[in-house]
């Protein structure tokens, strides 16, 4: 049955360069709203879930404009806060071929959820009113003041009996000269109060500091993936290997661990035209079939074509519905649907 599900992030304000333009070539930017926690109710909600955004807007303007944009994505304002005076933006630069896509942040620590006072969120009211909450790892990154939110709302979920979901999503460049070092506590605390992980190989190697001596990146997360799981006692952990090839395309594998058998999905390749946003409809993909009880084969064949798709339309929420996906799942795509 579909339930109500949490997530606690940022929304961003996204500024992006037309096409495939660099900031420097172009004096255009088309704006939208998104964000980690954004992306990944999207998604659900329209898997026909409840989604809703624990978040703080600025009293303005721009933060009525995100609220709008929210609720036309399907998503519950009820748990959103108004207050502050800044929202946190991203300039999108897409890449082509062997050029990379670049994102520059601006403003985003001065924010209005990130300088969210103490008191600012009912951790004991939003935990007793949702079945599951999402977290990530950039969240994590900001500052003390929203980490503790963060672990605030994960106690009080676990304590009613709710799934904590955290997605590693490590990004080096939020955590400062330190890197890993600097994160690994942060992301134990999390690791040990979660029921769903998002990660790979790399985020034991480098952010929990775990060693193997398997090589290529596959046999190390066969290694690796169950040893996290039973290290921290985490139900299900599961996460992607992408590939990128020199035409624009993607490969992408899906993979699943759960009752101590690891599951791949079948490889996918596919033309990319925005890739921002997929690992969260891959997420939400992983999210959804748990909480239907899926076997973990369907599980994360559903996640991995979820992610496909959402790297075929422009933006950061992923817009494909079940039916949508499941059909991508059995029928050849592409032709028009008539």
């Amino acid at each position: 049955m579909p339930k109500k599900i949490a997530a606690f992030g940022e929304v961003m304000m996204r500024l992006q360069v037309p096409g495939h333009d660099l900031l420097s070539q172009s004096n255009m930017l088309r704006y939208s709203f998104s964000g980690t926690g954004v992306n990944v109710l999207s998604a659900l909600a329209n898997f026909g879930h409840t989604g809703c955004l624990i978040s703080r807007l600025p009293h303005n303007p721009v933060g009525d404009a995100a609220a709008t944009e929210l609720r036309g994505l399907g998503i519950s304002t009820e748990f959103l806060q108004r207050g502050g005076d800044y929202m946190g933006m991203y300039f999108l630069e897409n890449g082509f071929g062997v050029r990379p896509g670049r994102v520059t942040y601006t403003n985003r620590l001065e924010s209005s959820f990130n300088t969210a006072p103490e008191g600012t969120y009912d951790y004991g009211g939003i935990a007793q009113s949702i079945a599951a909450i999402h977290f990530c790892g950039i969240t994590l990154a900001m500052n003390d003041a929203v980490r503790s939110h963060m672990k605030a709302l994960a106690l009080a979920v676990k304590a009613q009996g709710g799934l904590v979901i955290f997605d590693s999503n490590y990004r080096a460049s939020l955590w400062g000269a330190e890197g890993h070092t600097r994160a690994k506590p942060y992301y134990e605390d999390m690791l040990k109060l979660a029921d769903i992980v998002m990660m790979t190989e790399k985020d034991a190697l480098w952010t929990l500091g775990m060693s193997t001596d398997k090589e290529g990146r596959k046999a190390q997360l066969e290694e690796l993936i169950p040893a996290v799981a039973d290290e921290y006692g985490i139900k299900v952990i599961a996460g992607t290997h992408r590939e990128i090839h020199g035409d624009n395309s993607h490969s992408l594998l899906g993979y699943i661990y759960k009752d101590q058998s690891l599951v791949f999905a079948d490889p996918l390749r596919f033309s990319v035209y925005d890739r921002i946003g997929a690992g969260d409809a891959y997420a939400s993909g992983i999210i959804h079939g748990e909480l239907e009880g899926w076997p973990a084969e369907q599980t994360v064949r559903f996640a991995a074509v979820a992610g496909m798709l959402a790297h075929t339309i422009s933006g950061d929420t992923p817009k494909a519905s079940e039916g949508d996906i499941l059909r991508a799942m059995t029928e050849a795509v592409g032709d028009v649907e008539r």
